[in-house]
């Protein structure tokens, strides 16, 4: 059974950090691993995204200040999210990409706010 369990949003102040984790579970090969974010009325964006073969990607709005990253040890795929902004402020969530299915966690809020 597969299962995308995201954690590790929460409230910040313009400017502060988080990092989000996605723990994989039930998947042994990927093709494409991704977060993404959703705000109310608009279309769910990528904002990061790894290849099986590492190479990341990055939204143009926080190429620089975020940072995908999978930890193999604890089959996870991580966001470091630095200098954030109020236009930040959304729910993320994971996607995992298999030569099969596409997966989805159910979603962590980031609020940035002051």
């Amino acid at each position: 059974q597969v299962q995308l369990v995201e954690s590790g949003g929460g409230l910040v102040q313009p400017g502060g950090s988080l990092r989000l984790s996605c723990a994989i579970s039930g998947i042994s090969s990927f093709t494409y691993m991704a977060w993404y974010r959703q705000t109310p009325g608009k279309e769910r964006e990528s904002v990061a995204a790894l290849t099986s073969g590492g190479t990341p990607t990055y939204h143009v709005a926080v190429k620089g200040r975020f940072a995908i990253s999978r930890d193999y040890a604890k089959n996870s795929v991580n966001l470091q999210m630095n200098s954030l902004k109020p236009d930040d402020t959304a729910v993320y969530y994971c996607n995992v990409l298999t030569d099969h299915n596409s997966y989805w966690g159910q979603g962590t809020q980031v609020t940035v706010s002051s």
